[in-house]
């Protein structure tokens, strides 16, 4: 189970965007991101008229570690550590290491 899915808030952590929040668009591989509006680098891209792509610079999100985003609290209004538990059930869910919170219900 990840840690970190898509679809959650998260908080950089390090990097030129240190302190910024976005939402995880896609998750590339088992350790790296897409982040919304984080990370952004310029691609110089050709035209290519067959497949209705203009040509110039494009910015757009680059993957991002996932070493260096940590999952938004929003009770603390911080980033916070996620663990994973057991509830009664037999579900697997996580959980904010501060507070003890269930992240998904």
């Amino acid at each position: 189970m990840n840690k970190i899915r898509k679809g959650d808030e998260v908080i950089v952590l390090a990097g030129r965007d240190r302190g910024r929040r976005g939402t995880v668009l896609k998750m590339l591989d088992f350790d790296r991101a897409l982040v919304d509006n984080i990370n952004l680098v310029k691609r110089h891209t050709k035209p290519n008229p067959n497949k209705g792509i203009a040509g110039g610079i494009v910015e757009k999100e680059a993957s991002i570690h996932l070493s260096n985003v940590a999952l938004y609290n929003p009770a603390t209004k911080k980033a916070d550590r996620v663990g994973i538990k057991t509830l009664e059930d037999g579900r697997r869910v996580r959980f904010f290491k501060s507070n003890g919170e269930v992240v998904d219900i």
